[in-house]
């Protein structure tokens, strides 16, 4: 089983080829540029890297959503341009789950949490059992006195990643009356090899979609959409 897969999900920009056990190549960058400028060079690189015939890709995975709005809408017109191109089944990977697979392994569990800008956060809770991500609270936006609360309740050790987490640290040191610790910066943001990982699990058991039917999953409006609603007040 060969996987390409791809996220541009956040600021980070991240393209890897997975074949059966074995990661081949991952290119990840988080710099200035916008990811319609790095997404489909960085791939290009890679496959020629490894020598890669597109034709022999089994499926594409794309983190698709939630996220930044134009980052979701470049990663999944990718996916599904190359899907169409390829005629390639792609795999939908929730963003956060993309995310918490970085942590693969951990008996705690894991918030990843995306700034949402707005005071609020992209996030869910998250727990690997028996080899398995289980969804304690599936992604959400809300704001960050939200999802300390839900980890409150928990009354578990967490381990927290994400660029949100950045952002609110202090908030959250206030607020968290858990034991809690920071992912490793090596594994704190986006990694398109965490999302075709993720993805594997998906193929078998059966989640994919044509590309003709892959949308991203926003969760919210975009900015430009509310202040049209507001205009047509």
């Amino acid at each position: 089983m060969k996987i390409l897969s791809l996220d541009s999900s956040g600021m980070t920009a991240s393209v890897a080829i997975l074949e059966d056990e074995r990661l081949l190549a991952e290119y990840t960058v988080n710099y200035k540029k916008t990811h319609s400028q790095t997404l489909l060079p960085m791939l290009k690189e890679i496959a020629d890297m490894v020598e890669l015939d597109l034709e022999t890709v089994d499926a594409i995975a794309v983190a698709a959503g939630p996220g930044s709005f134009t980052g979701l809408r470049i990663g999944s017109a990718t996916a599904k341009g190359l899907g169409l191109a390829l005629k390639k089944p792609l795999v939908h990977v929730p963003t956060l789950e993309g995310l918490a697979y970085n942590l693969f392994g951990t008996e705690k569990i894991i918030c990843p949490m995306m700034d949402a800008r707005r005071s609020q956060v992209y996030t869910g809770i998250y727990q690997f059992r028996d080899g398995e991500l289980q969804v304690l609270e599936d992604q959400m936006a809300v704001p960050v006195e939200g999802i300390a609360s839900k980890l409150n309740d928990m009354g578990q050790d967490a381990v927290l990643l994400g660029d949100g987490v950045g952002v609110y640290q202090e908030q959250l040191a206030k607020l968290l009356q858990i034991p809690y610790e920071l992912a490793p910066i090596h594994l704190n943001q986006q990694r398109a090899s965490a999302v075709a990982v993720c993805a594997l699990h998906y193929i078998m058991q059966g989640k994919v979609e044509t590309a003709a039917e892959h949308q991203p999953d926003y969760l919210r409006v975009s900015q430009a959409e509310r202040e049209r609603a507001k205009r047509n007040l």
